[in-house]
């Protein structure tokens, strides 16, 4: 043989050698800590589950954690369910679990549930078969209950509450791995640092070397899905615009967006990279002659997996029924604003829209969880201390509506301020527009 084909053969087989180890199994290193990195090929999956009203973008922090800390991307999971109607929803993750166990060639998972999350993945391991597939469950601010997970309690079980969440209270689960975080609120309890490093250890047997860190300069990579609100139905075919926007008014740099993307089959977009610290405006469309929303977001420090973009549900659905009313005007805008990572409490947290204080005894009590506020007129052109009723206050947790007049003309910026964090955004119409969401993480 040849030198030069012997030179060929070694340079492909290097080759293949190389693409392999990035597409599954890094090889260990020592890192800093002198502490061998956990090889992708000794790790379960994780399946992480949502609670009520919300979707995969709650693990957001978290996925970003694990990735973080040797698990690679193929490793993580996150599952969408309606949490509006149930129905088969226990079916539909079993569907999951085995989509993820063929594709990692893993025979267990790990399952993490967070509020009604939880109650949904406690009562899958009930049946033996299920609970074959898990190798340990995370039950976060949901329900007591009188035993680990498992029809057998053979699944292991940590569970992670807090005595000041509102909505769930300290819980126990007798004979798990109990963890009591004093603090936190009903999305904290899932979303924090703290409940991170209890997750890693309960599924490595060690600790987590690596916190978040800003990526300085590089560039960052951020990939999301879009979905139904309420209903987390994947919206397929639906166009995704990004802007980047003056971070003193809100208002874009240029006319034309910077990204536009189309949806896959299951609503998945991106990845695209972005400026680190530049801020963000998304737009989306679910449906032609559908109105958009549009997402205002903090710039982005470091590459993000699950950037989650909600349309408009059908108007016969619960969460149609909710967001039913909200205004059509040319002369006003409709703003929500969105605490992705934890709730705004009075006392706590300082929410303010135009100078306007909102984490009020009455607009945000700890008792609510608030962590999506509405504004909008509901006073003929004028604001008032009035709180909008139904459908708003239907499940009296998590969304609060108030009357207050957003004129949409002229054109002008909107300032928020959020705990110190400053985001500024326009004042777009509502009939054309829609609804403007302002994002804080």
């Amino acid at each position: 043989m040849s030198f030069i084909k012997k030179f060929l053969i070694i340079l492909l087989l290097l080759t293949l050698s190389i693409l392999e180890s990035c597409r599954k199994d890094p090889p260990v290193l020592d890192n800093p800590y002198g502490k061998p990195q956990l090889r992708c090929d000794t790790l379960y999956p994780v399946v992480f589950v949502h609670g009520l009203l919300a979707s995969g973008d709650t693990w957001a922090e978290q996925l970003m954690r694990f990735q973080k800390n040797d698990y690679c991307d193929t490793l993580l999971y996150v599952f969408d369910w309606n949490t509006l109607s149930g129905g088969n929803s226990a079916d539909l993750l079993d569907q999951f679990v085995d989509a993820v166990r063929l594709r990692t060639g893993k025979p267990k998972i790990h399952l993490v549930g967070h509020s009604a999350g939880g109650g949904l993945c406690y009562n899958y391991c009930e049946d033996p078969t299920r609970a074959a597939k898990v190798a340990s469950y995370v039950h976060i601010g949901s329900s007591s209950q009188s035993s680990p997970a498992g029809s057998l309690d053979e699944v292991p079980t940590l569970c992670i509450s807090s005595p000041d969440d509102a909505v769930t209270g300290a819980t126990t689960i007798t004979g798990a791995v109990n963890v009591s975080l004093p603090g936190k609120d009903h999305l904290q309890v899932a979303t924090s640092v703290e409940s991170f490093i209890h997750m890693y250890e309960f599924f490595t047997f060690r600790k987590p070397d690596y916190p978040l860190v800003n990526q300085g300069n590089q560039p960052v990579k951020v990939s999301g899905r879009v979905v139904i609100l309420g209903e987390n139905t994947p919206k397929a075919g639906a166009t995704v615009h990004i802007y980047e926007v003056i971070q003193e008014s809100g208002f874009r740099k240029r006319p034309d967006p910077d990204f536009a993307l189309i949806t896959d089959a299951e609503g998945y977009f991106g990845p695209v990279e972005l400026k680190p610290g530049q801020p963000y405006e998304f737009v989306v469309w679910g449906s032609a002659g559908e109105r958009p929303i549009h997402y205002f977001r903090e710039g982005f420090r470091r590459d993000n997996p699950c950037v989650y973009l909600r349309t408009l549900p059908p108007p016969n659905s619960l969460a149609g029924l909710l967001l039913g009313g909200l205004p059509s005007s040319s002369h006003q805008s409709v703003l929500a604003v969105f605490t992705s990572n934890q709730a705004v409490i009075s006392g706590r947290d300082t929410l303010a829209v135009q100078g306007t204080t909102f984490s009020t005894p009455e607009y945000t009590p700890a008792s609510q969880s608030v962590i999506a506020l509405f504004l909008f007129d509901a006073n003929h052109n004028q604001s008032s201390d009035y709180f909008i009723p139904m459908p708003f206050n239907l499940l009296n947790q998590f969304i609060s509506a108030r009357d207050y007049f957003l004129p949409a003309q002229p054109p002008a910026s909107i300032p928020l301020f959020f705990n110190g964090r400053w985001l500024m955004i326009p004042n777009y119409p509502s009939d054309t527009e829609g609804i403007l969401v302002a994002v804080f993480e």
